[in-house]
């Protein structure tokens, strides 16, 4: 399942029914910052989450992951021909670009992710965490990526691999914008995400006991179904 694919197709149809995020999270059973992760492909929707969105948009899951499944053996995107993608607007000036769009099933995203400078690039007001894995490789300038309280400079040629599941977030503090390949993993499918919230909520409350943080329990919703 293209997990982008789904949050986008949600966020259009909320968007043209004239719904804000809080109206359909209330019909949902849902908090609006649950539906917000499920939007910006920060969380994949239990089943039973799915199901209650699909009601809450007066649409079935069956319209909500139509040619989500297709998967062509190639895919072959040519420069500057990524389709755009939105995540956390407005309060983020990230610009992302999908790499693989057209493949919708599949194991990974490739992201081109395009960063604005004068630290106009903060990917929200604070680090968030989401589920699976993160791969970031800089192609152009800098970047800093704050990762659990910790901040690495990533200058051009510099990567970094890290669990997503722990509170992050990318600034650029430099005056051009930088670009970085980014690759997303380990999602799992609607309907699978319960096991993976109990195994990312283990973590990252250990994470927050051991910096005496206390509030946390927005970031440990893994999935809707846990709003």
């Amino acid at each position: 399942m293209n997990l982008i694919g789904l949050a986008q197709r949600i966020k259009t149809l909320r968007r043209e029914r004239g719904l804000t995020l809080e109206q359909v999270a209330t019909r949902a059973g849902m908090t609006r910052s649950g539906l917000s992760k499920v939007e910006n492909f920060r969380a994949t929707p239990s089943l039973p989450a799915l199901v209650a969105i699909a009601a809450a948009l007066g649409a079935t899951v069956a319209q909500l992951v139509e040619g989500l499944e297709e998967k062509p053996r190639l895919v072959v995107v040519r420069k500057g021909k990524g389709s755009r993608v939105e995540r956390d607007r407005p309060r983020s000036k990230l610009v992302y670009h999908a790499l693989a769009g057209e493949r919708h099933t599949k194991a990974m995203e490739p992201l081109l992710v395009v960063v604005p400078g004068n630290r106009a690039g903060v990917a929200a007001r604070e680090a968030l965490a989401h589920e699976g894995e993160e791969f970031l490789y800089v192609l152009s300038g800098s970047v800093d990526l704050e990762y659990m309280g910790k901040t690495e400079r990533l200058d051009a040629g510099d990567s970094a691999y890290f669990d997503a599941h722990m509170p992050h977030r990318v600034i650029n503090p430099e005056p051009k914008a930088a670009k970085v390949l980014c690759i997303f993993g380990g999602f799992s499918q609607p309907g699978q995400s319960l096991r993976y919230q109990g195994q990312a909520r283990s973590k990252m409350s250990e994470w927050y006991e051991t910096h005496n943080a206390t509030d946390h329990e927005d970031c440990l919703q893994g999935s809707p179904a846990g709003s």
